[in-house]
């Protein structure tokens, strides 16, 4: 009995702990484990990924791999063999991205590999085809860090030192999309401060050129890059750093012909980073192969921001538009897809929406991969893709190809497994100033559709402003006059709903005037007379309205508004005039006398009103001239006016 009092008292004391104690909150951190197998410089490494979390609906979810292996080399396979060249001590490390699952990709600890003799000799590869190339292992998370590959190439028949220019964070965006990165140099590069610039020695700016180069598909990220030749390095720079708030420099010596290398990168994503998941930044970056001449390579890499690793994806490059200065920009849209399957895809159809307010006779195919012609209109055996453009939809199909699938027998690479679409399109001549959507429907073979995200274009608000100027009309005051001169604040060209304020002084003046009659004695000899006293009021004052106004355009020409305003006089001036009249007997025949007092009062931030407004305009309801009309109702009684006006936005 003891014992059982004893046990419950120890149960009711835990559980009263317990309950005082704070909820911990699910901190539960993913690791993927590396091992390796050493056989003297020959070195297996394997993967050890934790279990996927499905993402409802979407394609079996899987693992893609990115090593490095702490010599300047890396690989995307998921269990690599990497053979050292030197003795030493190497901190290989591993990235491992969870697609189509609902958690966050699993953290890895470095595992140290330490190489005692060398077994295996192994030659240098040339795997690179071009002299610059910028690659990653996955698209930028918020508050998540991805590895940029930069691999450049001597391909000078001599020995050479140069620097490499890499610029992020782009000012067209007001935050930074990334923090300071870590960066991985494994032959002898040095980082150069960003306020020392290196230019080449043989510079002359009457020389500058542009030379297109081939789009690959890089090994990793399946990403086409705008690569150019040129040889005015201070004009590409000076054009970097416009576009650019951020840069790392990099300088490298001895390169031997023929060498490639590789340094890397990790970018942390900044928490304050755009949100949008239809963006589209970039990271530019200038190799400048020999310090001695201006020649040198400006690339390009585009990413797509994401809340999940979907490798089918809809990005574009118009999030955050200027409408003043949209007109003459072409829209980029890109189309991402991969193949899932456990065999090959043989069709692949995406039908894409295009917004009413685009002109489908602009676009035009910019890149797409699997690489291939367009198709004829007679059929063929070959690879071609075929192009589809309807009203309001673009049709892509890659016909006859061969895009290997992710569970398919033997393939290692999965950048093997994906394709993209990359078009461009311009405004239509007469468009609004509205938000677009548009979707991409992807169909493998005779698979169910997968409906991609939304890619969406917006526009800054802008500010447009506005010059009013016209007349007050007061129905029930006399001998009224009232003149305005305006400044007015709106969206710049809104479509429908938008808000308007207004600042207005008017200038206003009013006379009014009495007249009394009365029968009085007359002191001189007792008879009476006719008393007149004429009181006249003159009214002169500086008022000043504030309008806040919810309008509407109806169209392009018809608009109208509702709000409220309050006004006050900021100075009001009254003459008052009475003159007093005396006739002779009871009528106004014979006038005997006459006699008048002047005075003058002057007041200052008097007379505070409010009032409610509804409003009317014709013309250009968005920009330009407009004429309008309106009425407004005053908390006083007998105050109300209308308003008639002329009204330039610029």
């Amino acid at each position: 009995m003891q014992k059982q009092l004893t046990l419950l008292f120890l149960l009711f004391y835990g559980s009263i702990i317990h309950a005082q104690e704070p909820v911990a909150k699910d901190t539960v951190v993913r690791y993927a484990n590396i091992g390796y197998d050493a056989n003297g410089n020959e070195v297996s490494f394997l993967s050890d990924t934790p279990p996927l979390q499905q993402i409802a609906g979407a394609p079996k979810a899987f693992y893609s791999y990115y090593w490095e292996f702490g010599d300047g080399t890396y690989s995307t396979e998921k269990n690599p063999k990497h053979t050292y060249k030197k003795t030493g001590s190497y901190e290989a490390k591993l990235w491992a991205t969870n697609n189509y699952d609902t958690g966050k990709p699993p953290a890895t600890r470095p595992k140290k590999v330490v190489i005692n003799e060398i077994t295996k000799t192994v030659d240098d590869l040339a795997t690179m085809t071009d002299d610059f190339m910028l690659k990653r292992n996955r698209e930028p998370m918020i508050d998540e860090e991805m590895v940029m590959i930069v691999s450049y190439k001597n391909t000078n028949n001599y020995s050479s030192s140069g620097n490499i220019h890499l610029f992020y964070n782009e000012m067209a965006f007001k935050n930074d999309n990334f923090l300071e990165p870590e960066i991985r140099l494994h032959h002898g590069e040095t980082l150069i401060p960003t306020d020392v610039m290196v230019y080449n020695k043989d510079h002359n700016p009457t020389n500058t050129f542009l030379t297109s180069i081939e789009n690959e598909l890089v090994s990793y990220s399946v990403q086409p890059q705008d690569s150019t030749k040129k040889t005015n390095l201070p004009l590409s720079m000076e054009e970097a750093k416009q576009l650019y708030r951020s840069q790392k420099s990099i300088s490298f010596e001895n390169m031997q012909p023929g060498e490639e290398r590789n340094l890397f990168l990790t970018m942390r994503t900044a928490p304050e980073m755009i949100k949008d998941t239809s963006a589209i930044i970039s990271v530019r970056g200038i190799y400048v192969p020999d310090n001695n001449y201006g020649d040198h390579t400006v690339k390009d890499m585009e990413m797509e921001i994401v809340t999940s690793h979907d490798p089918n994806k809809m990005s574009s490059n118009g999030v955050l538009m200027n409408y003043r200065l949209v007109r003459f920009k072409t829209l980029k849209y890109k189309i991402k897809f991969q193949n899932n399957g456990d065999g090959p895809a043989r069709t692949i159809r995406l039908e894409t929406d295009i917004p009413d307010m685009l002109d489908m006779s602009t676009l035009k195919l910019e890149d797409q991969y699997p690489a291939c012609p367009i198709c004829p209109k007679e059929p063929v055996r070959y690879s071609c893709l075929d192009t589809t453009f309807l009203k309001n939809k673009a049709i892509f199909t890659f016909k006859n190809i061969y895009l290997p699938g992710t569970e398919q027998k033997n393939v290692q690479e999965k950048d093997s497994t994906k394709g993209f679409v990359k078009y461009s399109i311009r405004f239509a001549q007469d468009f609004h100033k509205q938000k677009t959507k548009s979707r991409t429907a992807i169909i493998f073979d005779k698979n169910e559709p997968i409906i991609t995200n939304y890619a969406t274009t917006r526009f800054t608000p802008g500010i447009s402003i506005g010059i009013k100027a016209g007349y007050n009309y007061y129905p029930k005051v006399e001998n009224a006059q009232s003149y305005f001169l305006s400044a007015v604040v709106s969206p710049y060209k809104p479509y429908r709903f938008y808000g308007q304020a207004e600042f207005s002084n008017s200038f206003n003046a009013s006379t009014s005037t009495t007249s009394m009659d009365q029968i009085v004695d007359d002191p001189r000899n007792g008879s009476i007379q006719l008393q007149r006293t004429i009181t006249a009021i003159e009214q002169k004052s500086v008022n000043w309205e504030v309008p806040v106004l919810l309008r509407y355009n109806i169209n392009n020409y018809l608009g109208i508004g509702a709000g409220v305003q309050t006004n006050i006089n900021v100075s009001n001036t009254t003459h008052n005039n009475v003159t007093v009249e005396y006739y002779e007997g009871d009528s106004d025949q014979f006038l005997m006398d006459s006699k008048t007092d002047a005075s003058s009062e002057r007041e200052s931030f008097t007379n505070w009103r409010t009032g409610i407004l509804l409003d009317f305009t014709a013309g250009f309801s968005r920009l330009g001239p407009s004429l309008g009309a309106r009425y407004v109702m005053n908390n006083i009684t007998d105050f109300n006016y209308w308003q008639l006006y002329a009204l330039w936005r610029f």
